[in-house]
Formats: C-alpha cells, sequence, structure tokens
C-alpha cells in the first residue's frame, strides 16, 4: 500500500532549559525530512535562539543527535522558521539568521497547518 507523502508540521517550544523536549522537536522534524515528508519546523520561545549561527553547536544532550547537525538536515530538505513575536521578544532580526531560516508569524503558520495534507506536532 503506498501511502502519499503528508506535510508535517513541528512547533518546538523547548529551549536548551527543557533539553529532551527540544532534541524530541528537531530529531522528529530531521527523520521526517529524510522519509520524504514536507517539513516545516517552528522555532518558538527559547527554541528561536537555535535559528542562529553557533546556537545549536553548543546544545548537548547526551544520547542523541547532535542539534546542529539535526537543524542542517532540516534546512537542506524542510522549511525552518522563527516565531515572529519570539525574535522580537529575543531582538532577533532576520539578518541574523543562520541562511535559509525565515521569520515568520502566526498567519503562516496556521496557513501551513490548515492544509489537507497537514498533521501538527507541537513538542
Amino acid at each position: 500500500m503506498d501511502i502519499a507523502p503528508r506535510s508535517l508540521i513541528i512547533k518546538c517550544t523547548a529551549g536548551a532549559e527543557d533539553a529532551e523536549r527540544c532534541a524530541q522537536a528537531f530529531t522528529v522534524a530531521a527523520t521526517a525530512t529524510a522519509s520524504g515528508a514536507a517539513v516545516s519546523l517552528w522555532l518558538t520561545g527559547d527554541a528561536a535562539w537555535f535559528g542562529l549561527p553557533g546556537r545549536a553547536e553548543h546544545f548537548v544532550l547526551p544520547h542523541s543527535a547532535p542539534l546542529a547537525q539535526l537543524r542542517d538536515a532540516v534546512l537542506e530538505l524542510g522549511t525552518l522558521t522563527v516565531c515572529t513575536q519570539c525574535a522580537q521578544r529575543r531582538a532577533i532580526t532576520a539578518d541574523q539568521l543562520l541562511p535559509g531560516v525565515r521569520i515568520a508569524g502566526s498567519a503562516t503558520f496556521v496557513d501551513e497547518i490548515l492544509r489537507p495534507d497537514a498533521q501538527a506536532l507541537v513538542y
């Protein structure tokens, strides 16, 4: 039985303060991209910092794939977005982000999750 590819929209609401939840979101996103799913990973709250150069490289969680490696897999095959309000609260600007990372707001998020082929997950 062939299963049609689906869009997977993942919202990561945790940063280094909740390392396991954060790593889980990145792991699922990277695994889904490798499986051929269209993936959109949203970084909200303190996860927004991982849209900046060098931040994921300093994240360490034992027995987890390096966060920078997972992030790069998503960037290569999917979409990585930092929440507009979360960026503003942290004084993060678009020109500071890694190449390929975008800033977008709730209207874009809602548009993505309301697509008929979409599945949304929140970590």
